[in-house]
């Protein structure tokens, strides 16, 4: 196949338009292509929320940590940044005029990445971001002169009730035109339209996909299914995370005492990929995308390719390794914020998990509110487990479960690359260090997460050595109170 070239030259002088930059995998996309790519202008487009405007709401993403080494390579980074006010929700975006024509005019690739990722999203919210957004987005693409590139970012889960899902399209309960007529009519009904689709996200999703794949307007685009995207491997710096997103809250949780039950089938895979990783396997598909379009002779007529980037293919990983791994940290380095000595039981029977959850989460929380209220405080325990236990009950599918993925475009599209673009793009998860991935993670939850260096190790490790005996006081005080009860019981039966 004749490409375009390397990658880092394909973008060279190339204006790029970001949506859901703001976001975790939109930072380090946008990052990573500063970095590593001579772009000439990265358009990131930001609504305005609560009373701040586009500029206002950026103003202090760029002074993070995350781009620190950016700061450090290309001081003058932000001149290469264009911020422009505008939501995806709204006909062309609800874009100005003049920003409108400027990106007509000037972009050649589009990244969307912009989407509604809570499970729980109500369905018409959940349609008019991630579906109907999509599809203005579509739009104002087709009138972009130069557009060379437009790749949408999906999930790895859009098919999760299947238990195969290849790099294909597959057909959903209603498409997206017949769910708009739907919207705000008696007819949209959110149980029979999601069928077997555990949540709105992945629903909406698979929709979307359906949507893309006509390919009305005859664009250069390809759909990109990561599965669930974890902390950073090594760039720009190991362990980097931002948020308690599915796997990262439940150890959040355990690392500080505060969950001791976890609805987890250990002996399934859990499909993890670091988030360079998948920034770079993102960039690496708008490059594949071109070269396509490029073959096809600048008109594309054929069904955008789909790419999934999952690890479990060449590189599985059970939840079992994974938490036992994460286990192996916590002994050596226990965070000072713990509220408890972290231990874990897991479970699979959903009564067994009420039990465990009653003596494990609802009594100690009952307990604590008890002395929250005598001491005058506000009591909140109760309320805090039962809405973390509402939220780890939406990823139960996604720890009970797990998927035979076929991953065959991403390997044709690491085999295309030069040695130089595998190093510089690296996304292979093929005999991946999870041992290193997992003591990176632990400890990007130490310092970004619960905001703890390594300083304070001596007074946590002291904490963390009281807790230990307090908690097998407890667990003492917990089994003599059992075997008295036993015991009044028997001497209760034994006198009649």
């Amino acid at each position: 196949m004749e490409t375009a070239g390397g990658i880092a030259e394909t973008f060279r002088n190339g204006t790029f338009l970001i949506t859901g930059s703001t976001g975790f995998l939109g930072k380090i996309l946008t990052e990573k292509l500063l970095r590593s790519c001579p772009v000439k202008t990265i358009a990131i487009l930001v609504r305005s929320k609560k009373g701040f405007n586009a500029s206002q709401r950026v103003a202090d993403i760029y002074k993070q940590a995350l781009f620190d080494r950016l700061r450090n390579e290309k001081p003058d980074f932000m001149k290469n940044i264009k911020v422009i006010d505008g939501n995806i929700e709204e006909e062309l975006l609800g874009l100005s005029m003049s920003d409108r024509n400027w990106i007509f005019e000037n972009v050649n690739f589009v990244f969307h990445c912009a989407a509604t990722i809570k499970f729980n999203e109500a369905l018409e919210l959940a349609t008019k971001i991630n579906i109907q957004g999509t599809d203005n987005l579509l739009t104002l693409a087709a009138q972009m002169k130069n557009l060379k590139g437009f790749v949408h970012v999906s999930t790895a889960y859009s098919h999760c009730p299947r238990n195969e899902i290849r790099e294909q399209y597959y057909r959903t309960p209603v498409t997206a035109k017949e769910l708009k007529n739907m919207l705000g009519t008696d007819d949209l009904s959110e149980s029979k339209i999601l069928e077997d689709w555990p949540n709105t996200y992945t629903l909406t999703k698979a929709i979307t996909e359906d949507l893309i794949s006509t390919n009305e307007n005859h664009l250069p685009v390809s759909i990109f299914r990561p599965s669930i995207i974890g902390c950073t491997k090594s760039e720009p710096e190991p362990g980097w995370l931002e948020n308690m997103n599915g796997p990262t809250g439940i150890l959040t949780g355990v690392m500080v005492g505060f969950l001791r039950t976890l609805q987890i089938s250990t002996d399934k895979v859990t499909d993890i990929i670091p988030a360079d990783y998948t920034a770079n396997a993102l960039i690496s598909v708008m490059w594949d995308t071109i070269c396509r379009h490029q073959d096809c002779g600048n008109h594309t007529s054929e069904q955008p390719k789909i790419y999934n980037y999952v690890s479990s293919t060449e590189s599985p990983l059970t939840w079992d390794e994974y938490i036992r791994g994460m286990t192996e940290h916590y002994y050596v380095s226990p965070p000072l914020r713990s509220m408890w000595y972290g231990f874990y039981l897991m479970y699979t029977n959903l009564w067994i998990g009420m039990i465990l959850k009653f003596f494990l989460h609802r009594i100690p929380a009952a307990f604590m509110d008890f002395l929250l209220i005598i001491t005058g405080k506000s009591p909140k325990m109760l309320k805090m487990y039962a809405k973390t236990e509402f939220m780890t009950g939406l990823l139960r599918v996604f720890t009970t479960k797990q998927w035979k993925f076929d991953n065959s475009n991403i390997v044709e599209l690491l085999s295309s690359l030069s040695i130089e673009d595998r190093d510089q793009f690296e996304f292979s998860m093929d005999n991946f260090d999870w041992k290193s991935y997992i003591k990176s993670y632990y400890y990007g939850i130490r310092k970004h997460i619960l905001h703890e260096e390594l300083s304070n190790l001596e007074k946590a490790l002291s904490k963390n050595w009281k807790l230990f005996w307090l908690h097998k006081l407890f667990i003492v005080l917990f089994f003599y109170s059992i075997l008295q009860l036993c015991w009044m019981c028997m001497r209760y039966i034994c006198s009649f």
